[in-house]
């Protein structure tokens, strides 16, 4: 299927690993122009110059605080012609009510709640002088509550809203706005949590992938599932599309309800 998303601009946040670096991925074989944000320039390694080398995209890479206002203001000007804006960085910790203080809370909405928020408005107003697509990778801990991530399941209910109410009348402006909710993902960090969750209850973390075993098909879903359903969302195949979230979880929210 030709998503006919050829010569697109592509500004992905946390796009240096995880999700963000697969859909990095799968932009660039659709022929995409890549403005990619991160905290650190190492943490990209040679992503750049592999994009180009690969795929023969122009690829950017941009160093950026998403907490500081100043550092969003710079981005917006240096990739806002983005036709597509993926918000995707985030990192709240787990924890219930007494073990989140209000500095971490805060901390940890800074960059995922109001990262989102304060950059989909300096992209948005920007974004309706051509039409675009803006996606927010959220989490589907906004949509099945849980007493042990409270400020993650919290966060991401806000940004389900956020997105919900945003994209109900943005095809006015010729801008849709969709949200992905995933479950599980294979990524660095889960497999830290498992890796950890193994050593206590096994005694060795290589045995990780035994508590996957509880998941769907036996696994977490790969990052590029999640970086595909993004292309596709992106796409003018999903051109009446907005105002809507997409969970992808491998049923868990449906069996929870």
């Amino acid at each position: 299927m030709d998503l006919h998303l050829k010569g697109k601009r592509v500004l992905i946040t946390g796009a240096s690993r995880g999700i963000g670096a697969a859909a990095a991925e799968v932009f660039a074989q659709e022929g995409c122009e890549l403005h990619l944000a991160a905290r650190s320039l190492k943490s990209f390694g040679n992503m750049g110059s592999r994009m180009l080398a690969e795929f023969g995209v122009k690829c950017t890479t941009h160093v950026v605080d998403l907490r500081k206002p100043e550092d969003l203001a710079r981005l917006a000007k240096d990739a806002g012609d983005a036709d597509i804006l993926i918000n995707n960085a985030g990192d709240i910790p787990g924890g219930p009510l007494d073990k989140i203080d209000e500095a971490t809370w805060r901390h940890a909405w800074e960059l995922k709640v109001f990262g989102y928020i304060n950059l989909t408005r300096l992209i948005y107003a920007q974004m309706k002088a051509w039409g675009g697509v803006i996606i927010n990778d959220i989490g589907a801990a906004g949509e099945r509550f849980d007493f042990d991530y409270i400020a993650g399941t919290s966060g991401n209910a806000a940004l389900m809203a956020f997105t919900r109410a945003l994209g109900s009348k943005s095809l006015r402006d010729n801008i849709r706005v969709v949200g992905i909710n995933p479950g599980p993902v294979e990524t660095d960090r889960i497999v830290a949590l498992m890796k950890t969750q193994a050593k206590a209850r096994f005694g060795d973390e290589e045995r990780y992938r035994e508590l996957m075993a509880r998941f769907p098909l036996g696994r977490a879903a790969r990052p590029q599932e999640i970086a595909d359903m993004m292309a596709f969302l992106a796409s003018d195949r999903s051109a009446y599309t907005s105002g809507v979230i997409v969970t992808i979880d491998g049923g868990i929210s449906a069996r929870a309800s």
